[in-house]
């Protein structure tokens, strides 16, 4: 019997071309977009290069000032993670980092745009690159302010071109130079507190403002490292607690609100006090997610409600000769399942070449888009699902029909 069903399904698809189109492309589309979302999320979420010690760690990504209807928001100053955060007894490392900054340079007459960052020494002890050649700055290094850099493996590629080593080679950086003693993997744009093309010791800094600037706010991030996992709730209450006994410098402000959280927190934190940046962000994708998948299936309802009303001669004539109408809703449930499951395979074959499309485009530096086969099976049991409800209400109205109806409509 459901030999036959498939016969009969496979037959009516190819029958209705127009109709078989219009619903294969809302249920592949949709998946396509849904895979490739979650290839991102995946992404910023899941992985976890360079910063392999997340289960032990804090991040600072924010401070804010806040106080009669003024309110100023931002990264830290070197000031404030080192003298405040740096008093902190739970840590048993803190790195620190600018925020990666543009310039360009030229080599061979070609212009090549660079983005920099500046670290401490502790931030190579935290994070755990993967160096492809030589090893990153030290602590005497730093306070010698020696101009010394660890560079990407592209930034390597582009400035120096296909060479084996570039290991005491000089690299020029905002029309500096510096040596080279480091390449390190490439690490995504996404990944913003540890994404650069060249690191360079923070106390070689052009402008000073580790040294001069005191207030609070400043272009850093911080990154605390407990001693094991049990810590981390400790080290956290401990920089809330730091954070409250902060002396008040502006007049204009009455509040400071800065936080040490886990890498997902921080990393959608918005300065909003009253809302959660996590919330907003899930709220926004489950939104996304629902209306993505209420439109294609309001779509595929109405469609086959016209693709059965056609059918009406068919339904009275298998009506007369005997059908049940429980027999014809399974056959049309059957035919919509068909056609559903057709359209998350051709689905996951469309976000194979889409992720591979955006990949090769390097739409966002250095990230690497990849399925995530998990999702990928979910995503097909879903489009199981989607066909299964999207038929049951068309397959309903078919077995309320009329006989004779039916056979009149011939």
């Amino acid at each position: 019997m459901l030999k036959n069903y498939l016969k009969i399904a496979i037959a009516v698809l190819r029958r209705r071309k127009f109709f078989t189109f219009i619903s294969l492309f809302g249920i592949s589309f949709t998946l396509s977009i849904l895979m490739v979302l979650t290839a991102f999320i995946d992404k910023v979420v899941g992985d976890n290069y360079p910063d392999k010690k997340r289960d032990r760690s804090l991040y600072i990504s924010r401070l804010s000032e806040v106080g009669k209807g003024n309110m100023s928001s931002g990264l830290m100053s070197y000031y404030f993670l080192s003298h405040y955060a740096g008093s902190l007894k739970t840590p048993v490392k803190m790195a620190i980092t600018s925020g990666f900054r543009g310039t360009n340079t030229y080599v061979n007459n070609k212009k090549i745009a660079v983005n920099y960052k500046y670290t401490n020494a502790s931030y190579w002890d935290i994070l755990e690159y993967n160096f492809l050649e030589g090893k990153a700055f030290n602590k005497q290094q730093v306070d010698n302010a020696d101009k010394v850099a660890v560079i990407s493996k592209d930034m390597k590629n582009e400035y120096f071109g296909d060479v084996s080593s570039v290991i005491g080679q000089y690299i020029e950086a905002d029309n500096v130079k510096y040596r080279v003693i480091g390449v390190v993997e490439n690490v995504p744009i996404t990944s913003y507190m540890t994404y650069s093309d060249i690191y360079l010791p923070y106390t070689v800094a052009k402008d000073g403002g580790y040294k001069t600037n005191k207030s609070y706010q400043g272009g850093y991030y911080g990154i605390l490292l407990a001693n094991s996992t049990s810590d981390v709730d400790k080290m956290h209450n401990e920089y809330e607690q730091m954070v409250q006994r902060l002396p008040i410098t502006d007049k204009n402000y009455d509040h400071i609100f800065s936080h040490a959280d886990t890498y997902i927190k921080s990393y959608v934190d918005t300065g909003n006090e009253d809302q959660s940046g996590t919330f907003i962000v899930v709220t926004a994708i489950s939104i996304f997610v629902i209306i993505l998948m209420i439109l294609p299936t309001l779509n595929l309802v109405n469609i086959n409600i016209t693709r059965i009303m056609e059918r009406s001669s068919e339904i009275g004539v298998r009506k007369a000769f005997g059908a049940s109408s429980r027999t014809l809703v399974y056959q049309f449930i059957v035919e919509n399942i068909i056609l559903t499951l057709l359209g998350g395979v051709i689905g996951g074959i469309l976000s194979v070449i889409a992720l591979r499309v955006i990949n090769s485009a390097n739409l966002i530096a250095n990230l690497e888009l990849t399925i995530n086969f998990t999702v990928l099976f979910i995503g097909l049991l879903v489009c199981l699902i989607f066909g299964l409800l999207s038929g049951v209400y068309p397959a309903w109205r078919m077995s309320k029909l009329n006989v004779v109806t039916a056979l009149k409509a011939q």
